[in-house]
């Protein structure tokens, strides 16, 4: 059977790269067949070369999205990690999981959100019935004072209104060394020899209970499989940006991972959250080196989940994609600009993979999936240069002017046509790039409670041509951000690790004007650069000069939430999740509806990072969960001293973040600061300070 499986593996990865291999080279023969008239020349073979790898990047696209077209077309199952497993393994029984921890890494994120969805998740899974298989761990790098109490306020919270005290966990790390890598690695070292597997999500992850158990168990029937991906949908945003991405996330995705996992079988990838890791394995493999060299290139592994799945399978575990799996969820930035950013961040860390993509021992499908990372950055200055390239040659070739007689011939010798030729190539890549989207509304006729969930036939057809015209009109500006983030990378100019902004929040014009004033000015630029020296080029040139030329009213558009709900309510890019919305988001939504700071006996107004020290509560809660130190030297207990004294005697307000945190990040030192804050209060006797009541 383990033969059969293997056979049918390489079969289907044959098949796929056949697929792609020969759809490129025909592509390829065409254009070179147009170009040949007269040998190619050095301009002609660059746009060769660019137009080659680009057909190939779409090839692979447009047969994944084929091929899970006819997978869930027809409901073939028998490639799915769910139905493998159903077929090998025991039936578990009730109370039966192993112990299992559910990781929320959080870095500066904002504590109102995170727990909501925590306690979501919570709650979803103590319905379940299976919920004492599950502890909860919140790991926090957060630098920021007040957020780092107020996580600790809510967690308090979190583990009184559910009843989760000594299995719901908090801890803020003295240095976020290695960064959300180094922070589930502490986890592991820590924690994780009390459980078998632990569930990684990301601070705007939410997962239904249900999933989680199903997760658990496919784990448990598998003793070979080390990682269990689970595709999230994105959710819960309302600007008219985040609508349309949640759309097509949730109409197209489905194809897509399907596609994926025809092909990558075990031999899957990590998405760095909203999946489920064997431990034991991932603590002997998983250790991520540092990259010799400075940032951007060296350094810190930033893309780790992708590193982290090649590992595991050197080692010889298999990973699955569970794409059938229903109830996961993420949140997507809600504006183009955020969008930008976080692109950004994955920019640097993808690029990173180029040296690794030849590290020893790995399997060959996992160096595809570190050669499609860097690809998925690659291509965008690739496609700059493409377009760059045909208008320049456009131009040679406006200038030449035709030759009809030759030598002693009496007749004319006209110049050949390609234009069968070139009209193909372009009518094929566009149909590569439109055709899943027809796949997606074909899907949806065969399917009528999915269809009802979008809204309808003929609403979901409208929003696919909207969500076409959108897209082909921020293809050109993301094209931009990320040729300028590949060649910011190049010039060596690192990232850091920017806190991603989450929350719904409309685009102003000055910040639209600074992030894409540059782009509408290259609009302008090429287009009257191609109007006056290639007419005949400038008309083929339109779609990408609209979506620069329009990209500051495009991004402030697409941030406001009115344009979203406007939508909405004339039943325009739906989701299955808002037109049926899941028990898990809508009690997400109950606990964010009218929720402030944390609530509790006895907290104080102010900024929360004092009260450390001020409140007698705030104070107990903060210094129990702080972590031992060793003694204070000398001088660093001058430096704190005169913090303090800073504090009391003047104000917070000149104080740097650092300085605020050293202040609360000692535990003998945060006791005595209590102490003689309290003993300098002119009322301490009578037990309050004005200022905190």
């Amino acid at each position: 059977m383990a033969r059969f499986d293997r056979l049918g593996t390489h079969a289907r990865r044959v098949t796929f790269a056949t697929l792609v291999i020969a759809s490129t080279v025909m592509a390829t023969l065409l254009i070179s067949a147009a170009l040949q008239e007269g040998g190619i020349s050095p301009l002609e073979f660059t746009l060769l070369v660019l137009y080659t790898v680009l057909f190939a990047w779409i090839c692979a696209s447009f047969w994944m999205a084929t091929i899970g077209f006819v997978l869930l077309l027809f409901r073939v199952r028998r490639f799915d990690i769910t139905r493998r497993t159903r077929l090998q393994g025991a039936t578990a029984l009730p109370g039966d999981l192993s112990r299992t921890a559910i990781l929320m890494p959080v870095y500066n994120e904002d504590p109102q959100r995170v727990y909501a969805g925590l306690r979501a998740i919570w709650e979803s899974l103590a319905a379940t019935g299976e919920g004492r298989a599950f502890d909860m761990f919140i790991l926090s790098d957060t630098r920021d004072p007040d957020i780092w109490v107020e996580e600790e306020l809510r967690w308090r919270e979190l583990c009184l209104a559910t009843g989760g005290g000594g299995r719901i966990f908090y801890r803020n790390r003295p240095e976020n060394t290695g960064r959300k890598a180094g922070n589930i690695k502490d986890f592991v070292c820590r924690w994780g020899a009390r459980y078998r597997y632990m569930i990684v999500l990301d601070a705007d992850s939410v997962m239904s209970g249900d999933t989680l158990v199903q997760m658990v168990r496919l784990m448990d029937r598998d003793p070979r499989v080390a990682l269990i991906q689970v595709p999230p949908l994105p959710v819960n945003h309302e600007s008219l940006f985040a609508r349309i991405l949640q759309f097509a996330g949730s109409l197209y995705g489905r194809m897509y991972t399907a596609g994926l996992n025809f092909w990558q079988a075990g031999e899957g990838n990590y998405w760095g959250h909203n999946a489920i890791i064997r431990i034991e394995p991932f603590a002997q493999h998983c250790g991520l080196p540092k990259l010799p060299g400075q940032e951007p290139f060296g350094g810190e592994i930033l893309s780790h989940d992708f590193v982290e799945a090649a590992l595991l399978r050197r080692a010889g575990w298999k990973l699955w994609l569970a794409h059938d799996l229903e109830g996961s969820y993420e949140e997507l930035p809600p504006t183009l600009i955020d969008y930008a950013k976080r692109d950004r961040r994955w920019c640097q860390g993808n690029l990173q993979h180029l040296r690794l993509i030849v590290a020893r021992g790995l399997h060959p499908v996992h160096r595809v999936h570190l050669a499609m990372g860097v690809m998925s950055y690659l291509a965008s200055p690739l496609w700059a240069a493409f377009l760059l390239v045909t208008g320049i040659e456009a131009y040679v070739k406006s200038r030449v002017e035709p030759v009809y007689f030759f030598g002693q011939n009496l007749f004319p010798v006209w110049p050949a046509s390609y234009t069968v030729q070139m009209t193909t190539v372009l009518a094929v890549t566009l149909a590569m790039l439109f055709l899943p989207k027809l796949y997606a509304l074909i899907l949806l006729l065969f399917d009528p409670p999915r269809r009802r969930q979008f809204g309808g036939l003929l609403h979901a057809t409208a929003s696919v041509i909207l969500e076409t015209l959108f897209s082909t009109l921020l293809a050109p500006v993301l094209m931009l951000f990320q040729t300028k983030f590949v060649f910011a990378i190049l010039m060596r100019r690192a990232v850091g690790w920017p806190t991603q902004q989450r929350g719904d929040r409309a685009t102003g014009f000055i910040e639209a004007l600074q992030a894409h004033g540059g782009q509408t000015l290259i609009g302008v630029i090429a287009g009257v650069l191609t109007y006056l020296y290639v007419p005949s080029f400038f008309w083929w040139f339109t779609p990408v000069l609209a979506g620069m030329l329009l990209a500051v009213p495009l991004s402030m558009l697409a941030s406001r939430v009115g344009a979203g709900l406007a939508t909405r309510a004339q039943r325009l890019f739906l989701t299955p999740h808002e037109t049926g919305r899941p028990p898990v988001l809508e009690r997400l939504d109950e606990l964010l509806e009218g929720d402030s700071r944390p609530a509790m006996p006895g907290t104080a107004s102010g900024d929360l990072w004092q009260q450390a020290i001020r409140h007698p509560y705030v104070h107990a809660l903060h210094r129990s969960v702080l972590p031992e130190v060793g003694p204070l030297t000398r001088r660093r207990r001058h430096h704190l001293d005169g913090l303090l004294y800073h504090l009391i005697d003047d104000s917070a307000r000149d104080m740097a973040v650092g300085e605020r945190r050293a202040l609360i990040a000692n535990p003998q030192h945060l006791g005595e600061s209590h102490a003689a804050f309290w003993a300098q209060m002119p009322d301490a006797r009578g037990g309050a300070d004005p200022s905190i009541a």
